[in-house]
């Protein structure tokens, strides 16, 4: 069956290149639209500034006034206070330094104090005379710290004695004794460090019961001379 209208006569033939041509021309104007520029339009003005006539002005010089600084004020009149002349006044004997020939001259002793030496304690391995036991007296000096060591642990084996708490309570240790020979020769126990109580009484004890030694010297004079040894409490 063949169609009634000339198809040339179709006008939707075209449609899509009509679209398309028309929306490429209402994008073109619109990019345009909002592309455009306007501008101001800008008057020239000239504006001069006679600056010669602003400096011929005459400027004002101030001078500076000097003012005198104020008078100083008036002394106050000094008060002269009458003396009468029957008002007895007391006058000042200047005695004279120099001495007449009949003056006797009074020597003046000057007493003069002397300070007493204070005496410091040497430790034992730097004394030159060390301390010695009465048995040590005529041993050479190179024996004599051998002869003092063997006769302290002499005196500490024959005065020991074990505390009896201490053995029941099974305490042992090492006390440390420091004591001081003094120049007399006699034993001050200094400070002592042990593991319990009743140890460190003992070997106070032990060290106090020493006989009075022969004192150490120093270049000559009695020294005071400390001595640090320890005793062993120990349990079979």
């Amino acid at each position: 069956m063949e169609p009634k209208k000339n198809p040339k006569a179709d006008l939707t033939r075209n449609s899509g290149l009509y679209f398309a041509i028309g929306l490429a021309v209402v994008l073109f104007v619109t990019w345009q639209a909002i592309e455009w520029k306007t501008y101001e339009k800008q008057e020239n003005f000239e504006y001069t500034m006679d600056v010669e006539e602003l400096l011929d002005e005459e400027v004002p010089i101030t001078e500076q006034i000097n003012t005198p600084p104020p008078p100083p004020p008036p002394a106050a009149p000094e008060v002269i206070e009458v003396v009468e002349d029957e008002e007895e006044v007391e006058e000042t004997i200047i005695e004279s330094t120099e001495t007449d020939q009949e003056e006797e001259i009074v020597e003046v002793e000057e007493i003069v104090e002397v300070e007493e030496e204070v005496a410091v304690d040497v430790p034992f391995t730097v004394i030159e005379d060390k301390p010695m036991f009465p048995a040590c007296k005529d041993v050479p000096k190179n024996q004599q710290f051998q002869c003092f060591k063997e006769n302290l642990d002499k005196h500490v084996r024959k005065t020991f004695r074990y505390p009896e708490i201490a053995q029941e309570m099974g305490i042992q240790g090492r006390v440390y004794v420091n004591f001081r020979i003094n120049k007399d020769g006699t034993i001050t126990i200094l400070n002592t460090r042990a593991p319990d109580k009743s140890l460190d009484e003992e070997a106070r004890r032990i060290i106090n019961k020493l006989p009075q030694l022969i004192p150490g010297k120093q270049r000559g004079r009695p020294t005071p001379v400390t001595f640090a040894y320890p005793i062993v409490f120990k349990l079979n």
